[in-house]
């Protein structure tokens, strides 16, 4: 009896050490289906980037938590009704529209026009051998010729003065008076570097993209031995002559606005101290918000991404910045407000959305949160042109309650892990305090976008220059990047601008003064031109 109840005890165990065993497996088995999934999101997304469309519209935007919102007549007509049926067909007479041109290229009115007049070699007439005469112009057409940079030497000559009266009265050779006509200072003492010639490589550098070595072969194929080091040359030695007093300039009236932008990226620097060629450096950017009266937007080189750069930068700020989700961000003193992007969390719920098969992105919650998102920003649209009074007003209506119920909705649905929803939403439950704060002003933006479209440049020149050499270099593109980017967006040729500023400071001393400076801002000159006009 004794043993009988033994064996019961042992099988007892026995099932009891299975079934813990099969719940192992069973939680197992769950934990790498939902992996599996992933993977299977992470290769939908990753081959949606490596192939598909950039742009986060899709078919699947259909509405605002309403999938049928613009199918409603199709969701609600009645098949039964006398109007489904099939209307009766009646021949219409044929007719043809003109189509409208949908380029607009149009020649520009302020180029040279040279005229060229075409005549016939014979001027006699045909039939009684009388000379003709013309009677008027006839047909005309336009061309768009374009003449290659045209290269030339301009040699300085002094011209060397005396009196007449004193060479006659003189007894002494140095009694003759002797004047001599003073030289323009040269931009680089010892070289034949002029203000278009530097103007013209940094334009084609950081404007066009051309790096130094496709330069020096260009100069080649003209004729002329300018090799890369002495374009580079001219270049450091232009900017820290030049150019950094400028810089200064700028930056002291970027900290004095109350609303900023900031974004970084990479850039990859051989010859830096202690770092090996091959590990990233940080290009920085601030710029000046929509609210301001004219636009400055800075680059700053540092050799890493650390918390105390923007620290640095900012030290004279105070007000509200817009930044990404980056941490070293949100360890700024507390007067600087951090006003997060939407854009960012709209982007996170696109990828989210574009990792699931396409048979399930129309109802999902992805979908759903995406429409959030898009919503916000339609509003933005409708309050684009308010005064910021005003914006602030309706935002405060329309915008904060909206705001709410998103995050009310992204919190129920914070459970979900290794997802790209969960990913999604545990993103913008991390950066609310951040992103509701555009709400406390109307200046504010809903995204950091203005900041990101001000460093592309930076970043398609980059797929071309690759590299900085030196810190030296790195610290000089980014001072060169920031006057051709500010004079770009106040709406000015960046060469020409260049050319002119040059040429207005031809000495140290000029390029220190605070008035010259002040004259020769981007802003300045184009508020004096129109001044000009309105005159």
């Amino acid at each position: 009896m004794k043993s009988t109840v033994e064996a019961t005890q042992n099988w007892s165990e026995i099932i009891a050490n299975y079934e813990r065993e099969n719940d192992k497996l069973k939680t197992r088995n769950t934990e790498l289906e939902a992996l599996v999934k992933y993977y299977e999101e992470q290769f939908r997304l990753h081959k949606h980037r490596q192939f598909g469309a950039r742009s986060e519209k899709s078919q699947y935007d259909n509405g605002f938590m309403q999938p049928d919102i613009f199918n409603e007549v199709e969701a609600t007509v009645d098949e039964t009704s006398e109007a489904t049926v099939e209307p009766e067909l009646r021949e219409i007479q044929r007719h043809f529209r003109k189509r409208k041109r949908l380029v607009n290229d149009t020649l520009p009115e302020n180029i040279p026009i040279e005229i060229v007049e075409h005549g016939l070699d014979e001027q006699s007439c045909p039939e009684c051998g009388e000379p003709l005469h013309v009677m008027g112009r006839g047909e005309k057409r336009r061309e768009l010729v374009l003449i290659p940079a045209q290269v030339k030497i301009v040699e300085h000559v002094s011209k060397t003065y005396a009196c007449r009266s004193c060479e006659q009265t003189a007894t002494e050779p140095g009694d003759v008076t002797i004047i001599k006509a003073p030289l323009p200072k040269p931009m680089i003492k010892g070289s034949f570097a002029s203000p278009e010639a530097i103007a013209h490589i940094m334009y084609q550098k950081f404007v066009m993209g051309a790096p130094l070595y496709r330069q020096e072969k260009d100069w080649e194929r003209q004729g002329i031995s300018l090799s890369r080091q002495t374009m580079s040359n001219w270049l450091l030695i232009a900017t820290e002559k030049y150019l950094e007093p400028l810089y200064n300039a700028l930056l002291a009236i970027l900290l004095t606005q109350q609303v900023l932008h900031s974004d970084e990226t990479h850039l990859q620097v051989l010859h830096e101290p202690g770092k090996a060629p091959q590990t990233k450096s940080s290009m920085w950017l601030y710029r000046t918000s929509g609210d301001a009266k004219f636009p400055i937007i800075l680059y700053e080189y540092q050799p890493d991404k650390s918390a105390k750069r923007p620290n640095e930068f900012l030290m004279n700020f105070s007000g509200y910045l817009h930044t990404d989700g980056a941490n070293y961000y949100h360890c700024l003193p507390p007067e600087i407000v951090i006003v997060g992007c939407f854009a960012h969390v709209r982007r996170k719920f696109d990828e989210a959305l574009k990792s699931l098969p396409p048979k399930d992105r129309t109802n999902s919650k992805v979908a759903q949160g995406k429409r959030y998102c898009d919503r916000l920003f339609d509003l933005e649209r409708e309050f684009a042109d308010l005064p910021p009074e005003e914006r602030h007003k309706k935002r405060q209506q329309f915008s904060k309650p909206l705001l709410a119920e998103f995050f009310e909705w992204a919190k129920n649905h914070s459970h979900l892990t290794k997802t790209s929803l969960g990913k999604a939403v545990h993103y913008l439950l991390g950066q609310q305090q951040y992103l509701e704060n555009f709400l406390l002003d109307g200046r504010l933006e809903l995204s950091n976008n203005r900041a990101e479209r001000s460093i592309k440049p930076f970043v398609i020149d980059r797929k071309n220059f690759l590299f900085a050499n030196t810190p030296r270099g790195a610290k000089a593109s980014a001072v060169m990047f920031s006057i051709i980017e500010t004079a770009k967006e106040n709406g000015l040729h960046p060469c020409k601008y260049l050319v002119h500023f040059f040429k207005s400071v031809s000495s140290l001393a000029l390029i220190n003064n605070p008035f010259i400076l002040d004259s020769l801002l981007p802003h300045t000159l184009i508020n004096s031109f129109l001044s000009r006009l309105a005159a």
